[in-house]
């Protein structure tokens, strides 16, 4: 029986857990919270960080696994790639990893290889941070040059003293490094690029609409497929994220490639050497193609063949639930909503009674639906009835208590 080691436990990855032991294959699961979700799924439970590359790589070793991967996070791959090249398994070189990882290398990378992409500036102290700010007129967006889910970013639309001290602090208290970004706003609807790579060749498999908060914090509300851009914009898009990914380095493996659609045309966001997160290719993507990405990407590890052929277009969606700081009081009409043509899940993160802050990042969001239907639209329309017909009642009086 093949082996392989998946990093991190958590429902980002559980899909991954729960596909791997489907193909037959022993799951072994790499976590620091012994009490992660994924290890009641896993075959072998490894209660280690998944960005201490020694301990993993010696776990590798020990268990003589076949094949390593993560799933909609990006810490992990350097890990990852220190294990496939002490093993010889198919992954990202640690190069890759590095420029995936770090936006600033990232934007150097895609620099250097003519990827277009905003002007950007890093800084490590509040004094670049403010030289940096005065190149924007006062109007930009900062963010960590080292984490994800929307954790730290914030638009600078106020030349007061106090939002741009807030946006830097707010910032750098979310880079582990301790640098950040500050680059060009960019206006224009987002999207991102879903790429398997095989053999040094760039797969598109679908390219994802994307629903935020807006500014300040641009959280992501909400997923759909296929894209509604014209077939010529569609294109371009393609372009830049196939030559983003080449930039960077990936030849085997995923992508998860977010561009901004500008008035200048296409650019990039950033890239994430992984599957990408918010159910994109854990659900939406079989959804509206019918390929299964995460096999696809369990296959490529391996070293096996991976079925990347569309087996029929229709449209996919998910939408989160809006929220606001409070007690979550109770949870009513699911039933309901699960019965509209179309929803194929409803689910929620946070439990009744627990205490919810404001949403300003990704993992401050309570619950979803998902649904697929006959085009972009129906998709979405299914998952916005859905959410109307649930009432969340919040309390936020316990909360300010």
């Amino acid at each position: 029986m093949k082996k392989i080691m998946i990093l991190g436990a958590s429902i980002l990855q559980l899909p991954a857990i729960i596909k791997a032991k489907e193909m037959g294959l022993q799951t072994i699961v790499v976590d620091m919270d012994k009490n992660a979700l994924g290890f009641k799924e896993a075959d072998m439970c490894l209660e280690i960080s998944t960005i201490d590359i020694p301990k993993v790589v010696d776990a590798a070793k020990k268990n003589r696994i076949n094949g390593i991967m993560t799933l909609a996070s990006d810490m992990p791959m350097r890990t990852v790639a220190a294990v496939a090249k002490e093993l010889s398994l198919v992954g990202i070189s640690e190069d890759t990893a590095l420029k995936a990882t770090n936006k600033v290398m990232m934007r150097g990378c895609f620099k250097e290889h003519s990827v277009p992409i905003p002007i950007f500036f890093k800084a490590n102290t509040y004094s670049d941070y403010l030289t940096a700010i005065n190149k924007f007129n006062g109007k930009c967006i900062v963010k960590p040059a080292d984490n994800s889910g929307s954790r730290g970013v914030f638009l600078v639309n106020d030349i007061e003293k106090e939002t741009i001290r807030f946006a830097f602090e707010y910032s750098k208290s979310n880079s582990r490094s301790g640098e950040i970004i500050v680059e060009e706003y960019m206006n224009g609807p987002e999207v991102s690029v879903e790429t398997l790579s095989i053999d040094g060749e760039v797969h598109v498999i679908q390219i994802t609409d994307k629903l935020t908060t807006g500014a300040p914090r641009f959280v992501e509300m909400g997923h759909s497929q296929p894209t509604h851009h014209t077939i010529e914009i569609a294109k371009q898009i393609k372009k830049v994220a196939s030559t983003a990914v080449k930039a960077i380095g990936i030849e085997n493996g995923p992508s998860h490639t977010e561009i901004m659609v500008t008035k200048d045309g296409p650019k990039v966001v950033e890239l994430g050497a992984r599957l990408g997160g918010d159910c994109i290719t854990t659900h939406l993507v079989p959804l509206s193609t019918g390929v299964d990405m995460v096999e696809c990407c369990i296959r490529i590890a391996l070293g096996e063949k991976a079925d990347i052929t569309p087996k029929f277009n229709k449209g996919s969606a998910i939408r989160y639930f809006n929220s606001y700081a409070g007690v979550i009081e109770s949870i009513q009409g699911v039933e309901e909503a699960e019965m509209i043509e179309g929803v194929k899940q409803i689910g929620f993160v946070k439990a009744i009674g627990e205490i919810i802050p404001d949403i300003g990042s990704s993992s401050d969001r309570i619950g979803f639906v998902i649904s697929q239907n006959e085009s972009n639209d129906a998709a979405i329309m299914s998952c916005e009835d859905a959410i109307l017909r649930i009432i969340v009642t919040i309390i936020s009086d316990k909360y300010k208590k």
